[in-house]
């Protein structure tokens, strides 16, 4: 039997993974595709995006979330045993599609497509890097390095580069296609500078498309045949020729509940005004919001909120107002959860 193909979504935090997801699973053209989710946060946000998109071949049963962790780091502990039940089934997926965190490092996750027990079953026909353009084009991953040199002359604790930067490159090193998301939030000249310092990491061959609200053709993204898993060489990774370890100690989530919101348009500003405020990288959740029969999903990062309905509540199902912040380590968790409460 030939392998199932499965291709890896990486990217950072609020870059526009899910949105790409939810736009395959719309656009599969009867393709059957498996999903596995690795969140980072006590919420599980983007499975119930994707399992609320309302689309007839994305099946419950299809979307599997793994929350003990980092993927990259939980490998045989939950990522292997969920591939091997997915291979059991009677009715196999035809496509597996993988979200990693936006703390993932993508290499060590195709390493483990070399295991045994997945080898000669499943390939990684390529590693997507979703890039936010918008947020690259303001500097968020491009530090100024004699900025930086500067305090790490200050700091001697200082001794690597930042973790952002890093996981950026780590993210692009290992990618197959970049996608430049969220291009529609910056002019012409703006995107080609963006195209231009990615280019700067990308391995030969490696092209980059450009997107809006991760809107890709699946036939653009599935079916790139890298077999990733026997190209892990010319992958370069800075923790491999570092020598660290891989941990998230930098980072930290944590949920905030909140009572019934009367008007999701003052929680937004209250969002705003807070991830300025305490340097906050993402908030994600969702609203019970008065009157309303819908659920009503937040999506922020920094100072950006997107808000919609998705779906209705479900019938004896839990209503509440329940946010994910995101962002790195030694937030002021009170003070964040006062704020946000107003």
């Amino acid at each position: 039997m030939s392998k199932i193909p499965a291709t890896i979504i990486t990217g950072f935090l609020g870059a526009g993974k899910t949105s790409l997801i939810r736009h395959l699973l719309a656009n599969a053209g009867g393709r059957r595709l498996a999903l596995v989710i690795n969140e980072f946060g006590d919420l599980g946000v983007d499975r119930e995006l994707l399992a609320g998109c309302g689309v007839e071949n994305c099946r419950e049963e299809d979307i599997v979330e793994l929350t003990n962790g980092c993927i990259c780091c939980t490998v045989a502990d939950d990522f292997l045993p969920t591939i091997t039940a997915l291979l059991a089934r009677p009715d196999r997926p035809d496509h597996i599609v993988i979200e990693t965190s936006g703390l993932a490092l993508p290499k060590p996750l195709v390493k483990a497509f070399n295991w045994p027990e997945v080898r000669t079953r499943v390939t990684v026909d390529g590693v997507i890097a979703v890039i936010d353009s918008e947020a690259v084009a303001a500097g968020r991953f491009a530090p100024d390095m004699e900025a930086l040199a500067a305090q790490r002359q200050a700091d001697p604790s200082l001794d690597h580069e930042s973790p952002l930067e890093e996981l950026f490159e780590e993210q692009i090193l290992s990618a197959d296609m970049v996608v430049l998301n969220k291009a529609d939030r910056v002019d012409e000249a703006t995107l080609a500078r963006v195209r231009a310092e990615v280019a700067e990491h990308l391995r030969p061959a490696v092209k980059t498309v450009v997107s809006t609200q991760g809107a890709v053709a699946p036939d653009v993204l599935l079916g790139l045949g890298a077999a990733a898993e026997d190209d892990l060489d010319s992958r370069r990774s800075h923790h491999e020729e570092e020598g660290d370890d891989h941990d998230h100690d930098e980072f930290e989530s944590f949920v905030v509940t909140l009572p019934t919101v009367a008007d999701p348009a003052e929680l937004e500003a209250r969002i705003r005004a807070t991830a300025a405020a305490h340097d906050i990288l993402r908030v994600k959740g969702f609203l019970d919001v008065a009157g309303k029969a819908m659920r009503h999903v937040i999506q922020g990062v920094g100072d950006r909120i997107q808000g919609y309905y998705d779906r209705p509540w479900k019938p004896g199902e839990a209503r509440g107002t329940r946010l994910v912040v995101i962002g790195q380590r030694g937030l002021d968790r009170d003070a964040i959860a006062a704020a946000l409460a107003g």
